[in-house]
């Protein structure tokens, strides 16, 4: 990323933005391994459909309209999927934008000399 746009560069700020936060970060590290950090649901896989916003918001003891705050900010950064099932929201990793992000993170900081 020597060549690097406003565009990759306003990217990447907006996903360490969203990981600077000790909430949004646990639920990413939360989402990793779901079927260890949150039990089995009604509605949707733990790992093809996500995580039902309710189960977050109950593992990490906020508020419901706080975690969905967060959600939509990891959503936003390209950190996480949503998918609406029914009456609920459910989110996953986006790997292959975390991958991305963390190419263009070591490219930009990787020493040019």
């Amino acid at each position: 990323m020597m060549n690097s746009t406003n565009t990759d560069e306003k990217r990447l700020q907006e996903a360490l933005h969203a990981l600077s936060n000790q909430y949004r970060f646990r639920i990413l590290i939360w989402l990793t391994d779901p079927k260890a950090n949150f039990p089995p649901q009604r509605d949707g896989d733990l790992v093809d459909d996500g995580v039902c916003v309710g189960f977050i918001t109950k593992k990490i003891g906020l508020s419901q309209p706080t975690v969905t705050f967060h959600m939509q900010t990891l959503a936003k950064a390209g950190l996480v999927v949503p998918k609406r099932i029914k009456n609920w929201v459910y989110y996953k990793l986006d790997t292959p934008s975390i991958d991305r992000c963390l190419n263009e993170l070591g490219d930009v900081l990787r020493p040019q000399y």
